[in-house]
């Protein structure tokens, strides 16, 4: 890999003539950087197209090819990125239906929009995977049609299909209505109704783990329900009744239900597995009374998933900020907080509670300074990142708490260069702090080299257009190769140099 072209070709001021010149010489890494440019102009769209396939799918899924710029027969997978976006020819889709390439079949039923006569088809293809893809992002028609397919793994797709109609998924759930699915993955690799082992004896084929089937494809209806129960056009009705069921898997894939009734959510919320009560503690369709209950769970993950519920009540919220180790992050119901309630966490007694609040970085103004003088160091860390904080609070808070504050408050997006620098000449420095001077787009020239002497804030600071042009050209040498490369990715490279390193 050249780092040093590399970082080049994601050099924001690179001039669009040596732009130019490494296209010509691009390999796959410099490609990825040349083609992610915003100043990428057409005709070098097309030159880095030309270079290679991979680098063409990236750029159609980018929207800067057309069907006009791609031969199909010459780059398949960007003829494919194009129709998966909308933007190939109907033409390219017929093609593709009866491709050799199995793997190209398969990508092309995930596209859109196919006319019907690809669609059917592919539907009648002879590889499952093919099928299997086409049923799990076709229209609802199709989709009905697929779920009385012979193969199992077709079902299990259907019923993945946010499309596929409610009625269908009922019966996926059921069985009524359908024939018995004859094939399935497992079946498709040994005789049948010969017992198959639990799990699947070969771990090595691309069966999944624990597949298997005694003759009625347990392993892929299995799936196939949890699927459908996932998916929210499956009715209410049918997917309540897998409430009690032995499977934890069909239990835990209610949770994020948002239509469940009442009685399903209690008995979600004594279910013996922590991992389903946590998940369904999250779920704001979740009634208040089971809310209040899932408040005392035993479990510290469980009562931690409840406080990021954005319908948590906030008074239940107070009870869990200081039980919970929720951290300082912004909590949905604390964004949602009303300028009242604002007021009352801001004076509330426990500083949990106030850490929470000083998460949010829209407070009134007086609030804000309220909480930046603080004396829990918790609440300095939360609101350290606030704009609108003057120079003067910020600094009071590292003379009051040192180390504990000093990385958040190089965060804040107001921070002066005079602050910044005091950040890193902190004693004893905290290697965060240095990595966050060395990102701050108010980062002064003393910052940053101070930020070079951290191994992981180097490469950072060495991007940094502040930096002295002379240490840019320098580090343009240095043995860590991230490092050269952030340096000839500073748009503070002088153009001679730029020149000189394309030569």
């Amino acid at each position: 890999m050249n780092h040093i072209l590399c970082g080049l070709a994601a050099n924001p001021a690179l001039p669009a003539a040596l732009v130019d010149r490494l296209i010509t010489v691009a390999d796959d890494e410099i490609a990825t950087e040349l083609a992610a440019r915003k100043d990428l102009g057409r005709a070098q769209a097309l030159a880095l197209a030309a270079r290679d396939e991979g680098t063409a799918v990236r750029l159609a899924y980018e929207g800067r090819l057309t069907s006009a710029d791609i031969d199909p027969v010459a780059q398949p997978q960007a003829a494919l990125a194009l129709l998966d976006t909308g933007a190939g020819l109907p033409e390219w889709a017929r093609r593709f239906a009866t491709d050799p390439v199995t793997e190209r079949r398969e990508k092309l039923a995930a596209c859109p929009d196919l006319p019907p006569d690809v669609t059917d088809t592919l539907a009648a293809d002879s590889e499952i995977a093919v099928v299997a893809e086409l049923a799990l992002w076709t229209t609802p028609d199709m989709a009905a049609r697929l779920a009385r397919h012979p193969h199992a793994e077709v079902r299990r797709a259907v019923a993945a299909n946010e499309a596929t109609p409610p009625a269908v998924l009922e019966m996926l759930l059921t069985g009524d209505g359908l024939p018995p699915a004859r094939h399935c993955l497992v079946c498709d690799r040994e005789r049948t109704p010969a017992p198959h082992a639990r799990p699947h004896p070969h771990p090595a084929d691309d069966l999944p783990p624990g597949a298997f089937c005694t003759g009625s494809h347990e392993s892929t209806v299995h799936d196939m329900w949890r699927q459908a129960l996932r998916n929210p056009a499956t009715p209410a009705r049918a997917a309540a009744g897998f409430a009690g069921h032995s499977s934890s898997l069909l239990r835990w894939s209610l949770v994020g239900r948002s239509d469940l009734p009442p009685e399903v959510w209690g008995r979600l919320a004594d279910d013996p597995l922590p991992g389903i009560r946590g998940d369904l503690a999250e779920n704001p369709a979740v009634d208040a009374a089971h809310l209040r209950a899932l408040a005392t769970d035993v479990s510290p993950d469980v009562r931690r998933s409840l406080a990021h519920n954005p319908r948590v009540p906030l008074d239940l919220l107070a009870s869990l900020a200081g039980t919970a180790k929720i951290g300082a992050t912004l909590l949905p119901r604390i964004a949602a907080a009303t300028p009242a309630e604002v007021e009352s966490l801001a004076k509330s007694p426990d500083p949990a509670v106030r850490m929470l609040l000083a998460a949010r970085r829209d407070l009134p103004p007086g609030t804000r300074d309220a909480l930046a003088a603080d004396t829990d160091a918790k609440v300095l860390k939360s609101i350290a990142p606030h704009p609108g904080l003057s120079e003067a609070r910020l600094r009071d808070m590292i003379d009051r708490h040192g180390v504990r504050v000093l990385a958040r408050v190089a965060t804040n997006p107001d921070a002066s260069p005079s602050l910044l620098e005091h950040v890193t000449r902190h004693d004893p420095p905290v290697p965060k702090a240095f990595r966050e001077v060395a990102r701050h787009r108010n980062a002064p020239a003393p910052a940053l080299l101070a930020c070079l002497t951290d191994r992981q804030a180097r490469p950072i600071a060495a991007a940094h257009p502040s930096l002295p042009v002379p240490v840019v050209v320098e580090l343009l040498g240095d043995a860590e190769g991230r490092v050269a490369e952030a340096a000839a990715a500073n748009p503070s490279l002088p153009l001679a140099m730029m020149l000189k390193l394309t030569r």
